[in-house]
């Protein structure tokens, strides 16, 4: 009988180079799951199909960078702002401009399409949020009530609310038909970049910088639950089509979650870093990530991920009682969106029949035909995807075929199993406990298999220790009876270090305790830097990390050495540490550095100025020093890459 194939859970696509210049922004299209969207620096927006590494369409008309696009439900329109604040919007069966919008003052952070009718809704760095008719070519609607940049929207799938969210660290509910604001929903501590309505309940979920998501009640306006810890930034959640969990894209894995209550059903490895969208077809999730001018692009296997209501519950190992859940899953907790009739006495979308419906014969429209194209740069594939929507056919339109998995295993990691491993240095890094626990979840995705050049933050087993290391050539079987005790002797050896390491941490860590309960958070560090131990440095920076009151410009002066150091490190979490540290001050002190810098020399003689003067000074030297590491290590791909990467970007001002 033939031994059957394992396939994998998760695995990498495709990645293509999507623009000549960086990629500002992208989407998919949730319907087919297959059309994939890039907005770009170039000022271009192209579209692509899933899997096929060559663009479809390029739309051009735009005069600066495209920060947001957004496709229709049935995927026949596209809508992109730029950072000037205009809005265009191309009709991609008749392959040309349908509106150009303008209004906003401030760059487009966000777009959404109404459901059912013709309209827009977009969110501006401006902290306006408009409503536009396609048809009519104008403002409908203004929401003001937010105080920093709308980074997301989207409408009800009844299409009578539009949920907004914003840096401010809130999330409001607007009500079309009243045109006012419905409700508030504060609680988040940093900047909300995503929200999602369930597909069927009256239920809202959102995700935040401060690394959590919150389901809100949209019948009683609270909050249900809230799920923290998340790896990361929560930057794309959505709900499975059938309202059972929600899938949140975190940096590197995907996780699925149940909100009554709030528990981790499963977490999938994807590797992805920063995933941007999701969406789901064929009983696959698809996750679009880029890094530059590149676009990767993900599939998870649904049908092997544990989902509430689809899977037994023995996995989950949740010690949480299932009673407060609903006893049958079919039956709603919540009020239901009454979805509109679709009747022919009822225009659901705009017709397009003629040249004089499609577009207002203005001088403004002419020059909008002529500053915007889309060039067709694959017109078998342009064929395929959008010209048969045109046309009636009798027989059922063809069904997409899921993506097939690769296998499990491949031949040259079976080739690299099978080699003799060699003896190697055992080397025990010290332990460094995670800030934030866990929830206790069920992996889908096996381990990687080798030793890392990065040893990761979370294992299950020490890196680099075999068995084989410990046990001595047997070349007599009269032997055999010494190989226990020399093992034994070998482990005994490795554990006798550990235990040395570990008691002089300790007691290093009680030396910095002690000066840190004066109160003085300068010399607690600078005792911590004395002792040369980066394990307790880690340890330091962790909890400073979290308050960042307490950081001043003369602690930054002791720590960014050290941050230097943690970069260069092989132990991914005290890279991730530094990671954090460093941002932390280029967030709060770089705009200070630069701007006292920069100050004319004062008359006569200020010893404070002359001192923030100095240590600025010195800040500066250590960030350029630190500036050209970033730079390197930016090309990196994964969790590292990402976070070199937006250093990077951060530290521009220091070129």
């Amino acid at each position: 009988m033939a031994t059957p194939v394992v396939t994998k859970t998760a695995w990498k696509l495709q990645e293509i180079v999507a623009h000549a210049s960086n990629v500002s922004s992208l989407v998919l299209g949730k319907a087919s799951g297959r059309l994939l969207a890039t907005g770009g620096d170039d000022c271009r927006v192209n579209l692509w199909s899933i899997n096929k590494p060559n663009c479809i369409m390029s739309l051009t008309g735009h005069t600066s960078p495209v920060e947001s696009v957004r496709l229709n439900t049935p995927e026949e329109l596209i809508v992109a702002g730029s950072q000037s604040g205009s809005i265009r919007v191309w009709d991609l069966e008749a392959a040309k401009i349908l509106r150009t919008l303008m209004g906003h003052k401030a760059n487009i952070c966000s777009l959404d399409f109404h459901p059912y009718g013709e309209f827009v809704a977009s969110g501006s760095q401006d902290t306006n949020i408009k409503l536009w008719d396609i048809r009519r070519k104008g403002c409908v609607f203004r929401y003001r009530g937010h105080s920093q940049a709308v980074r997301c929207l989207r409408f009800s799938p009844d299409g009578k609310w539009l949920a907004s969210a914003a840096d401010d660290h809130t999330v409001k509910l607007w009500d079309l038909t009243a045109g006012k604001m419905m409700s508030e929903f504060p609680g988040h501590t940093g900047p909300v970049n995503v929200v999602e309505f369930h597909p069927n309940e009256y239920l809202l979920a959102s995700g935040s910088s401060d690394r959590t998501i919150r389901f809100w009640d949209l019948e009683k306006f609270q909050v249900v639950s809230c799920i923290e810890g998340e790896p990361g930034p929560v930057r794309s959640v959505l709900f499975n089509p059938d309202g059972c969990c929600l899938y949140s894209g975190c940096q590197d894995s995907l996780r699925v979650y149940g909100w009554e209550p709030e528990r981790c059903f499963d977490v999938v490895l994807v590797n992805w870093g920063k995933v941007a969208d999701l969406a789901i077809c064929n009983d696959q999730l698809i996750g679009v990530a880029f890094s530059q001018s590149n676009v990767s692009s993900y599939v998870v296997d649904l049908t092997r991920v544990t989902r509430t209501g689809t899977v037994a519950q023995d996995p989950v190992q949740d010690s949480q009682p299932l009673a407060q859940q609903s006893p049958n899953p079919s039956v709603p907790l919540r009020r239901i969106y009454e979805r509109p009739s679709t009747t022919c006495s009822k225009p659901q979308r705009v017709k397009r029949n003629s040249e004089s419906e499609r577009r207002s014969p203005s001088s403004e429209d002419d020059r909008d035909e002529r500053e915007s194209r889309a060039e067709i740069q694959n017109a078998e594939d342009y064929t395929e995807i959008f010209q048969p929507k045109n046309s009636i056919s009798r027989t059922p339109p063809r069904r997409s075929e899921p993506f097939p998995a690769p296998p499990e295993d491949d031949t040259t990691t079976a080739k690299e199993a099978a080699k003799p491993s060699a003896a190697m240095d055992v080397q025990f890094p010290a332990p460094n406990p995670e800030a934030l626990p866990q929830p206790l979840v069920t992996t889908s995705t096996p381990a990687p298999k080798g030793d890392p050049a990065i040893i990761p933050a979370t294992r299950n087993e020490p890196i680099g220790l075999k068995a084989s290391d410990f046990l001595p050539a047997v070349k007599v079987p009269q032997q055999a009876e010494l190989v226990d005790e020399d093992a034994m002797s070998q482990i005994r050896k490795g554990h006798d270090t550990m235990c040395v390491v570990l008691t002089s941490r300790h007691k290093n860590l009680d030396t910095v305790r002690a000066v840190w309960t004066t109160g003085d958070v300068k010399t607690s560090v600078d005792s911590a830097v004395a002792i040369s131990d980066l394990s307790v440095v880690v340890d330091l920076l962790n909890i400073l990390n979290q308050k960042a009151s307490l950081w001043k410009l003369d602690l930054c002066t002791t720590v960014l050495p050290q941050i230097e150091k943690l970069l260069q490190s092989k132990y991914e979490s005290y890279v991730q540490t530094g990671c954090t540290s460093l941002k932390l001050i280029l967030q709060r002190f770089l705009p200070l550095i630069t701007d006292i810098l920069a100050a004319p020399p004062s008359v006569g003689v200020d010893i404070t100025r002359e001192e923030r003067l100095h240590k600025c000074r010195l800040c500066y030297k250590q960030l350029k020093s630190i500036s050209g590491l970033v730079k390197s290590k930016s090309g990196l791909s994964g969790r590292h890459g990402s976070a070199f990467r937006e250093l990077h970007l951060l530290m521009a001002s220091l070129d």
